[in-house]
């Protein structure tokens, strides 16, 4: 089971600004990193109301199920429904952060570290993404059928996730495997790409990923295929692997 540390708010170094419809909505030297992890909870910034264009947000509260007052992005006629998020009623241990913003990821709004585009969530500094060539003999099997045999892998260690081992695409056999329309970013790897497989009559959705783009500081996992080890049996030097229980179980 992956438990999820407990929230955490904290200074960051990082000069951090959001963009909207080619306008700065946020330009701030003094945010704070809110890391948390769940449901709807991913790593965000939370800006001081003085580093925030004010004039572009109208501040018509919607609905907030949470401690977070959603209100419109409004930019040159533009309006980008929801799209700051106002913090009201953060619990104790995050209350230095109450009165900040934070901005969605996507749909219209755009983050940045320094100069560089931050897709996703914020970076997370106490996160770790390593990737090890390996020489581990790696099989995967999906209802009994051998899909994959690496001498090859790769294997990913991240942070609050299970190992990942992403194989080179000669040793994947790929006539079981189908493109799907899935597709997923993620701040720390790049744009992924997935397939199904199908095995004996049963069709295993996204059941394989693989990063076509990867971002510059992870470029080894490019074109690498990985199996979801939550839904497929992996056999490791002749050991089977116990799957992970995850989110994505």
């Amino acid at each position: 089971m992956v438990i999820p540390p407990a929230p955490r708010l904290e200074p960051t170094p990082r000069w951090v600004r959001v963009r909207a419809n080619g306008r700065w909505v946020a330009d701030s030297r003094r945010a704070l990193l809110l890391a948390w992890y769940g449901p709807g909870m991913l790593p965000t910034y939370l800006i001081p109301p003085d580093d925030v264009d004010s004039g572009l947000i109208d501040r018509t509260a919607g609905e907030s199920p949470g401690p977070f007052v959603p209100h419109d992005v409004v930019v040159d006629g533009v309006r980008i429904s929801g799209g700051a998020l106002e913090a009201r009623g953060l619990p104790a241990p995050l209350s230095a952060g109450e009165g900040h913003w934070t901005f969605t990821w996507g749909g219209g709004v755009t983050w940045f570290e320094e100069s560089l585009e931050v897709l996703v969530h914020a970076r997370d500094p106490s996160k770790r993404v390593d990737l090890a060539p390996s020489s581990r003999h790696v099989q995967v099997h999906l209802d009994g059928v051998l899909v994959a045999d690496s001498h090859r892998p790769h294997a990913l260690f991240e942070t609050l996730l299970p190992t990942r081992l992403y194989l080179p695409p000669d040793d994947v056999h790929s006539e079981y495997l189908e493109p799907s329309s899935t597709t997923s970013r993620c701040p720390y790897k790049g744009q992924a790409r997935y397939w199904d497989a199908s095995v004996n009559g049963a069709v295993h959705r996204d059941i394989a990923w693989a990063y076509a783009e990867a971002i510059p500081e992870c470029p080894r996992i490019a074109g690498l295929i990985c199996f979801l080890n939550e839904r497929a049996d992996l056999t490791v030097d002749g050991a089977r692997v116990p799957r992970p229980v995850t989110p994505w179980s």
